[in-house]
């Protein structure tokens, strides 16, 4: 009984370590702030963690993890509060080749869609989700998906269309 408890560890221990850079970098484009997203990522492993015995015996363990993690994103946003305070510069730390005004313009700019919109958005263009799994995700219809990726859509190019100046220079 012991070793098949050590293997359960070493299970989850090898799915965190590979799936935690992925799952972090859609908590990022979801919520728009980096301690928040590896918060979101810490709740996720976590519940993951404590579900674990059951759920690694299902056929894709990072849906499950998406699902954890989008629930708990859409929870926190439900309950809008946070101890959290804003703070008027961000720090500029970028990768190499990447275009920081047009990420911090798209980070932005997702941060002003609703909690929903947003998570379809990112699922859908960043992650490259089909709608269907989107729904799926979201518990939703795929036509409730479909209304959400065009409004979300829809309030990008009206938030980022008057910000073309950055683009063309």
């Amino acid at each position: 009984m012991g070793d098949r408890g050590s293997d359960a560890a070493l299970e989850y221990r090898d799915f965190a370590d590979a799936r935690a850079a992925q799952l972090f970098r859609i908590a990022l484009l979801m919520c728009g702030d980096w301690h928040e997203a590896e918060d979101l990522v810490q709740t996720t492993l976590a519940k993951l963690f404590v579900a674990w015995g059951r759920v690694r015996r299902r056929e894709s363990v990072d849906t499950y993890a998406r699902r954890v993690m989008l629930n708990a994103y859409l929870s926190q946003r439900r309950l809008r509060r946070s101890g959290e305070m804003p703070v008027a510069e961000l720090d500029d730390r970028t990768a190499p080749g990447v275009d920081a005004d047009l990420r911090m313009t798209l980070v932005a700019a997702l941060r002003r869609l609703p909690p929903r919109s947003r998570a379809v958005v990112v699922l859908r263009y960043v992650e490259d989700h089909s709608i269907e799994s989107v729904a799926a995700l979201l518990d939703a219809t795929p036509s409730a998906v479909k209304s959400l990726n065009t409004r979300g859509l829809a309030q990008l190019r009206e938030l980022l269309g008057s910000e073309q100046d950055l683009f063309q220079s």
